[in-house]
């Protein structure tokens, strides 16, 4: 880094678009940007007559080097800045921190009978999409909604493939599948229904209304009053869904409105999903520490970060303000989408009152945010105050230990310690343990035993002089068990074992496996008065318990996924779970008789000798 002279190498800046990456001393990239001109633009840093903004004042000193990549345009230099901010995620930059691609909604009309699945990328393949839904749930309930509307198929079945290889399933003798895998099913008459469901995803319900209402009389004139009725629940529905979704927009198009609120730190940035002329989603985005970004560079950043990984871009989106560059912005939305991209700051009209909309709900997310901030931190300083209190310290605890203990009879009893900071989860500092000293549920023991194990760990690290990755070197101010004055016990003794006296406190639950307080060797707390510290206490305990689970979960899936028992013929995952659940370990099986092999379930004398024969 020492090498690279600023000066010198701004004169040998190219007049071209293209790129820059500002790194600071030790290489990290601290800023990306676009430059029509890169000469120009990069050159603008360094010129201190310049009136910068207190980000550019806080950022120029820490750049010690600069790279930049030419590109033939300035849409070219566009892509690259956006695909550069998300591999880099630069300090200095904008950056969307929930950067997520949505579930959508996917119409295989391109098959010869189509299927409904749930997809997160959009592909040219003549499919028909649908979204972007807020959430996977928001999904599956419509995927769900729909197959109790519509008489589709919803097996795995290829079609035409397997059409006539086995029976209709159960659906089509409840008349909740119109049975394609017959072979009777007129390819052209499920497209028809196809083409409803399509209809109704798109926000025309009332088109599919029209044609259910046409089918429901038909229906009534033949005297078919059963099919006539269960055609009438489902317009009932369907009108129901019609009068939940707000109609936003008469202009009946796909838009995206975009606006947001900010404050004297944060802004919150709102997109309202308009499918149709209709509501169908929204999203919000909280932007942390922006209060020196002027409102069009907020503006521009978001909109380039967030489509550059949107599955979907509408024919129009709507901000709230102007953005620098919109022409090439637009030029680089209508190539992603293969069709016009129309980007609109209105000044009046229906446009005008709906981001004024948006602006109204960022505002109110915004405000809920601050409020959760404010809530977490009063939580986290009655939970501290009350650790402070009973654990006769001098001060609130800077470093918390919670260890728990998970395990499945006898076999995978794991142990886990998680690490709170000032209050707040240091997920890099969470260590877990196989527990050794016991083959049964001893919660007591294991405590024990991870107690020891853990101070053991911190008394070899402190102890050599050489350079070694140190997991354990930091001590707890207070160690939190899960579990009552038993497992206190059994950590103060472990404790006593490894040389160390740190203050030890039980979280302890009530009857409904719910935490009530805290115990130590001299008192108990009852917190359910004291609802901020409860959440607090609590936020620890369910930290360890998910942990220790986790942990648990990954060695049990291990153990059934990966086995010699796969080896043996008729030997599946039900049987092998049965095996290992019988004996509790692989050494086990191997030395059992034939007839010990048969006392677990599901395994018949031919399969024992097998078993027995494997091994020998």
């Amino acid at each position: 880094m020492s090498s690279f002279n600023i000066k010198d190498e701004l004169k040998k800046l190219p007049d071209k678009p293209g790129v820059y990456i500002m790194k600071d001393e030790y290489g990290n990239v601290i800023y990306v940007g676009k430059a029509v001109a890169l000469k120009k633009r990069v050159k603008q840093y360094f010129q201190p007559s310049l009136n910068h903004t207190a980000k550019v004042k806080a950022m120029v000193p820490r750049i010690k080097e600069f790279e930049y990549i030419v590109t033939d345009s300035e849409l070219e230099a566009l892509i690259l800045e956006c695909n550069l901010i998300k591999k880099h995620k630069p300090k200095f930059n904008i950056l969307l921190k929930d950067d997520k691609s949505y579930p959508y909604i996917k119409v295989t009309m391109n098959e010869d009978y189509p299927r409904i699945i749930m997809t997160r990328r959009i592909d040219k393949d003549g499919a028909k999409y649908f979204g972007p839904y807020s959430n996977v749930v928001a999904v599956r309930d419509t995927i769900d909604l729909i197959k109790k509307i519509f008489p589709i198929k919803t097996c795995n079945k290829v079609l035409p493939r397997d059409i006539g290889k086995d029976r209709p399933c159960l659906n089509f003798y409840m008349h909740q599948c119109l049975g394609p895998c017959k072979g009777d099913v007129n390819k052209e008459e499920y497209r028809v229904l196809m083409r409803d469901i399509c209809s109704f995803l798109g926000g025309k319900q009332e088109d599919v209304v029209k044609r259910l209402e046409a089918q429901m009389n038909a229906a009534a004139e033949k005297l078919e009053f059963e099919k006539a009725a269960s055609i009438r629940d489902k317009i009932s529905s369907l009108k129901h869904i019609a009068e939940k979704q707000k109609v936003l927009s008469t202009t009946a198009q796909d838009q995206d409105i975009i606006a947001f609120a900010k404050d004297h730190t944060d802004s919150c940035i709102q997109v309202f999903f308009i499918r149709g002329g209709k509501l169908i989603g929204r999203e919000h985005f909280i932007l942390e520490d922006v209060a020196d970004t002027s409102d069009g560079e907020l503006m521009s950043s978001f909109v380039k970060q967030f489509y550059s990984s949107a599955a979907f871009v509408p024919g129009e989106i709507v901000l709230q303000e102007d953005i620098d560059e919109i022409e090439i912005i637009e030029k680089w939305l209508s190539d992603k989408k293969a069709s016009r991209v129309h980007i609109k700051v209105p000044r009046r009209g229906e446009k005008l009152h709906l981001v004024d909309m948006v602006a109204k709900n960022a505002l109110i997310a915004l405000t809920q945010f601050k409020n959760k901030i404010k809530s977490d931190e009063d939580m986290v300083k009655e939970g501290m105050k009350v650790l402070e209190d009973m654990g006769r310290l001098e001060a609130a605890p800077q470093r918390i230990e919670a260890f728990d203990i998970s395990n499945t009879g006898s076999t995978e009893i794991v142990a886990s310690m998680v690490v709170f900071e000032k209050g707040r989860p240091q997920n890099r500092e969470y260590r877990r343990f196989k527990i050794k000293s016991v083959s049964c549920a001893n919660d007591y023991a294991g405590m024990q035993e991870v107690i020891f194990r853990r101070f053991k760990h911190a008394q070899k690290e402190n102890s050599q002089q050489n350079e070694i990755e140190k997991k354990f070197s930091k001590l707890p101010d207070i160690v939190l068990v899960d579990g009552g004055l038993g497992h206190v016990k059994a950590a103060v003794q472990a404790m006593k074992e490894a040389g160390v006296y740190i203050p030890v406190l039980g979280m302890v639950k009530d009857d409904k496996h719910k935490t009530r307080g805290l115990v130590s060797l001299d008192e108990s707390i009852d917190l359910r008065d004291k609802l901020n510290a409860l959440r607090f206490i609590t936020s620890i305990q369910d930290e360890a318990h998910r942990f220790a689970v986790e942990y648990n979960k990954k060695l049990r899936l291990k153990r059934y996924s990966g086995s010699v028992l796969d080896e043996i013929e008729g030997i599946g995952p039900k049987r092998k779970k049965a095996l290992i659940r019988h004996f509790g370990s692989l050494a086990k099986i191997k030395s059992a008789g034939i007839d010990e092999l048969m006392e677990a379930e599901g395994i018949s004398r031919p399969l024992a000798e097998k078993i027995y024969e494997h091994f020998r």
